[in-house]
């Protein structure tokens, strides 16, 4: 072989090693770009997931913020701007059926409507209740109570561990009403839809059925069904408890232990008792939170002010308690 021949075939031999790692390379790329791609897209997503998890817990809180601020169980007495007891905050006045406003005609709401006629029971119907528990102060709750001889009633979240769940039993075993106060108590969630609504309602019944063997019939809405944080029309909530069988009730009188500051537990007693003698039928709303220890410090000074009451009791909600509702729900009768 020439010389020439022999260069030529190096140079193609040379040319084909060229094309070889060329080809390989390309090979490379071709794996490792979507693997890149996916590993990039990856880590922006989960960029993007904090970011909106951030986002979501914002909203939640400017939710709970806002019904802190339209909630009477976040007011002050001091504060004489906002409304007294017995006012939502939108001005209404969620009474129960029978007890009319001041100003108003006898036997006339305020809107009009006929009123039932006022009990001729004389005695003042008091109920406690509990809202957002349980938590690590429901067993000082339930202790207090016991001592007095006091039921009350526990509006109660969908909380799984099993300090919760014994708590969830012993209420019931100790004679008080559970009541079912939504199972995520996530405004942006519960109130997103009807469809959401609905399947957290199922899911807190079924759990509380599940731990008593007892089917819960008694429901506070996060926020009261006056609350206008709910994008859509909290009737429609309403009714449907109704064709569960279920009845909502709210309150007309605010322990104030609702809102984000702490208030001492001279100020919740006041709050608790003052205006009793205004109802036949007294709903009292209180918190069973571990961030509001002023509740159990109160408990005792509350238990002890209305049993000395002339005429008044201190009852669990059942199925003959009159209930207290913002908005009135439609019977269809």
């Amino acid at each position: 072989m020439s010389e020439t021949d022999r260069q030529g075939t190096d140079y193609r031999r040379k040319r084909v090693r060229r094309l070889k790692r060329m080809i390989v390379w390309l090979l490379v790329l071709l794996i490792l770009t979507p693997n890149i791609c996916c590993v990039f897209l990856f880590v922006q997503m989960h960029g993007l997931r904090e970011r909106l998890d951030r986002l979501n817990g914002q909203v939640e809180q400017l939710l709970r913020l806002e019904v802190e601020r339209q909630d009477v169980g976040g007011v002050y007495r001091e504060d004489s701007s906002v409304p007294e007891p017995g006012e939502d905050a939108a001005g209404t006045d969620p009474r129960a059926p029978g007890q009319a406003a001041e100003g108003t005609p006898d036997g006339e709401a305020p809107g009009g409507e006929a009123l039932a006629e006022p009990s001729q029971d004389p005695a003042h119907k008091v109920y406690l209740t509990f809202d957002d528990g349980p938590s690590a102060n429901t067993g000082q709750i339930l202790d207090i109570l016991g001592e007095y001889g006091v039921k009350a009633t526990f509006f109660v979240v969908g909380k799984e561990d099993e300090a919760s769940r014994e708590a969830i039993r012993r209420i019931v075993e100790e004679g008080h009403t559970l009541g079912m106060h939504s199972y995520s108590h996530r405004y942006s969630e519960l109130y997103g839809s009807e469809e959401a609504f609905e399947a957290d309602f199922h899911r807190i019944q079924d759990y509380l059925y599940e731990l008593t063997g007892e089917t819960c019939v008694y429901y506070r809405f996060p926020g009261g069904s006056s609350n206008t944080v709910s994008p859509l029309n909290m009737q429609n909530f309403a009714d449907y408890l109704t064709a569960q069988g279920v009845t909502y009730y709210d309150w007309n009188i605010a322990s104030g232990d609702g809102g984000s500051r702490l208030l001492d537990a001279d100020t919740l007693l006041h709050n608790s008792t003052d205006d009793i003698d205004r109802w036949e039928t007294s709903i009292v709303l209180m918190h069973d939170s571990a961030e509001k220890p002023t509740t159990v410090e109160a408990l005792p000074e509350i238990l002890e002010r209305i049993l000395a009451m002339e005429d008044t009791v201190i009852l669990p909600i059942t199925e003959e308690t009159v209930p207290v509702q913002h908005i009135h729900t439609n019977t269809n009768e």
